[in-house]
């Protein structure tokens, strides 16, 4: 083990920890807005409870992900100099973008709306959660576009005397083909679990509090919930097509570490199961679907996908000597189990929404732990969606341009950062254990007893801000 192994495991934690939250910030700002808006155009108090009981969740998880996302950027300078000296203008431009509009749009009104409920007019704190929602995804492009310079590099060029990579196109690097189709993948997926959330807190409560007076507020969030769940699987399922096409034109390896293709096939079948040997270089048993492959990653039966041993031959030619196939195993598995588990949380939906069809109340207590479960199956399925994504590209940490060894901290000490790795782990275990409590806590309390808010006026100035959660 050395610095580059343990900085490795270091960042891939706490992307993966720093995730956790994100799909659901994403998804949820999206809902609440809708929720709001729902009372604004029709004045029942059902939506004005719900629209303040998922907003309390929504911000105990946006202060999560903020602590969480601020270490993550520190990794760069620390752990990561010289991939920053490389790519640092062009890289940095993004990011920088995301801090100072989306990230302050999306905080700026979080706070307006927090504190607007009784001191801004209606139609003003409705633009707050939106403007709010807007940041949050603009925020989650301006990421994405950053991290597509990675996997496909474009307006750029190296300086011959520095030996660094200067921006010469900063419209190239927002309009990445790679960064165009993972934005809506990644917003379709957090709208999975965003949708999971609110599903299952509806359903525990119509489940555990039936008869209650908010029994049609529940109902009706568990039914919203689950067509959300639905409606974002279906699109992630057409967004990752497209996504694999590109991917199999700019990342062929990453495509064929995928499904397990060790040789080059035309047409190509995708693989259920294959077992490869030992040392990675060759099939052993595979089960397979007939020109599926083909089709996922060209568009057409009969075409060309590129195997791993090929592009080893091709790659070794292009860049020098070197073994140049990511870790088979982890990109085949976490492929699968992306997929795997989004389905999985789009059938427990289903059977959601199968179970409240003509009015009924679901009993089942089956259904109840599967229920539970829900919201844990899209946060795992994004997880190792950017496990394969990150995974999949190496040994590359800018592909074609930077290798991953050649991007960490030279003058940082294994001790060094085995301890700050140590300690960010232990933190962040605290960190999740507070989330998820104070989740639990108040999904279990259910949906607000709403008291009269005063219209504001022209003598109120004095009157002190207002707290709604």
């Amino acid at each position: 083990m050395d610095a580059l192994d343990v900085a490795r495991w270091q960042f891939g934690v706490t992307t993966v920890y720093h995730f956790l939250f994100v799909p659901l910030t994403i998804g949820l700002s999206v809902l609440v807005a809708i929720l709001q808006t729902m009372w604004h155009r029709t004045g029942n108090e059902r939506y004005l409870k719900l629209t303040k009981f998922y907003g309390k969740l929504f911000l105990i998880n946006f202060a999560m992900g903020v602590v969480t996302g601020i270490v993550q950027e520190f990794q760069f300078g620390m752990n990561w100099s010289d991939y920053s000296r490389f790519v640092g203008d062009i890289f940095g431009a993004p990011l920088a973008i995301e801090a100072l509009v989306a990230f302050f749009l999306e905080s700026t009104f979080i706070g307006l709306w927090i504190f607007g409920w009784d001191r801004l007019p209606k139609r003003l704190h409705l633009a707050a959660i939106w403007a709010a929602a807007i940041g949050t995804n603009l925020s989650a492009y301006f990421i994405l576009a950053a991290n597509s310079f990675m996997q496909n590099p474009v307006g750029f060029r190296i300086n011959p005397d520095s030996g660094r990579a200067e921006l010469t196109d900063f419209l190239a690097v927002l309009t990445n083909k790679v960064a165009l189709v993972t934005f809506p993948h990644t917003l379709a997926g957090s709208f999975l679990v965003a949708g999971s959330l609110v599903a299952t807190v509806g359903l525990w409560h119509v489940m555990r509090n039936r008869g209650s007076a908010d029994t049609g507020a529940y109902r009706f969030a568990t039914t919203f919930g689950s067509w959300v769940v639905l409606i974002s699987s279906a699109l992630v399922l057409l967004t990752g097509d497209i996504q694999g096409k590109i991917m199999t034109e700019v990342q062929p390896m990453k495509m064929a570490a995928a499904e397990g293709l060790y040789t080059t096939e035309s047409p190509a079948s995708f693989s259920v199961l294959t077992v490869g040997s030992l040392d990675g270089s060759r099939e052993v048993f595979a089960l397979k679907i007939p020109y599926l492959l083909s089709f996922l990653g060209t568009g057409d039966p009969n075409g060309t996908v590129q195997g791993i041993n090929d592009l080893q031959a091709q790659y070794a030619t292009q860049y020098g000597p070197g073994d140049y196939a990511p870790i088979i195993p982890v990109t085949y598995w976490s492929f699968r189990f992306m997929i795997g588990f989004g389905l999985a949380a789009a059938a427990i939906a289903l059977l959601v929404l199968w179970s409240q069809r003509k009015g009924r109340t679901p009993t089942s207590r089956w259904l109840l732990r599967a229920g539970l479960v829900m919201p844990v199956l899209p946060l795992l399925a994004n997880s190792f969606g950017w496990i394969f994504t990150e995974m999949g590209r190496q040994p590359w940490i800018v592909f074609g341009e930077m290798l991953t060894r050649n991007g960490v901290s030279r003058t940082v000490s294994l001790t060094e950062v085995l301890t700050s790795f140590t300690a960010f782990t232990l933190i962040y275990a605290t960190l999740a254990v507070i989330e998820f409590k104070l989740l639990l806590r108040y999904a279990k309390a259910g949906v607000p007893e709403l008291t009269p808010e005063p219209e504001p006026t022209d003598d109120d100035t004095e009157r002190p801000l207002a707290f709604a959660y």
